[in-house]
């Protein structure tokens, strides 16, 4: 099996969607804790419009505050050109650009059409190319649309195959909403990696089902898994949507599986407890709660 990367979204994905805000200095914060485990991959911010995503404000006063790691990539998610722009003065090295396969939910998430939102993110990878800057292109609704319902996979490859033409370093599938099983995301997953370009996954828990198709996407040649730690997370846009697979869970089962992940299970799960601190409940995680097995000495 190639390596995997793990990404972890919680200071994104994970804080996007609840009634209040965090402070940037604590989302920094969390940034560098999540570093120091040994994840290689931190989505921290994104850069988009404060009046729609009230709890992304600041996400310039978060880059700043982030302590830089050597073998630690910090990513941003944009969703246009603007959003590019205060990406790369910010200093971040990697884009993240997100749109629905879907119609319906790409003009409620984006205010966009999937086609603009192809000519947006095909110019946006270009400049990054010309900027030395990485970037990764995450469908979303790639298995199933709140408005629509079911997505006809050969949709999917086809704005896969748009997308990998433009050039981006990874292209990742999204479960929005949380409705995949195990046999789609094999054969997806597997459609999408014939285009020859890195495919990973982006998982939600929302009928549990996140944590069989993470294991799924890897046999189908996925090597890239985001993850939110405590299983924060869910969309705005998207009703209903629960959490992101917990990153401390996904950790747990790789590592039990014999796949190397780099982390260190036992301090991800003590920024897991921290993080319930600051936000005052408890987590949708499980192992860290449960504890590691066997149980530390």
């Amino acid at each position: 099996m190639s390596a995997i990367t793990l990404c972890d979204v919680a200071p994104r994905d994970g804080l996007q969607n609840r009634a209040e805000s965090v402070e940037p200095a604590v989302r920094a914060e969390l940034v560098d804790r999540l570093a120091a485990t040994g994840l290689s991959r931190i989505e921290a911010v994104s850069f988009v419009s404060t009046s729609r995503v009230p709890q992304m404000a600041g996400a310039e006063e978060v880059v700043a505050r982030i302590t830089s790691r050597v073998g630690v990539t910090v990513a941003g998610l944009v969703l246009n050109e603007r959003g590019y722009d205060r990406l790369v003065a910010s200093g971040l090295r990697e884009v993240h650009f997100s749109f629905a396969v879907s119609e319906s939910f790409n003009r409620r998430n984006q205010g966009a059409s999937v086609e603009e939102s192809l000519v947006a993110v095909q110019s946006i990878i270009g400049r990054a190319r010309e900027d030395g800057i990485s970037s990764t292109v995450t469908l979303s609704t790639a298995f199933g649309c709140p408005f629509e319902g079911k997505v006809d996979p050969g949709r999917v490859t086809d704005i896969a195959a748009r997308v990998v033409d433009a050039g981006p370093d990874e292209v990742l599938l999204a479960d929005t909403i949380g409705v995949a099983v195990p046999r789609q995301v094999r054969a997806l997953v597997a459609e999408v990696a014939i285009l020859g370009i890195p495919v990973g996954v982006h998982l939600h828990n929302t009928r549990n089902t996140g944590y069989a198709n993470a294991l799924a996407a890897l046999s189908a040649g996925a090597t890239l898994l985001d993850a939110s730690l405590g299983g924060i997370g869910g969309c705005p846009f998207a009703p209903r949507a629960t959490g992101n697979i917990a990153t401390e869970d996904l950790v747990y089962l790789l590592q039990r599986e014999g796949i190397e992940t780099g982390v260190d299970l036992d301090a991800l799960i003590g920024v897991a407890v921290w993080l319930e601190g600051v936000l005052g409940v408890e987590l949708e995680g499980q192992v860290y709660r449960a504890g590691p097995f066997p149980p530390l000495p």
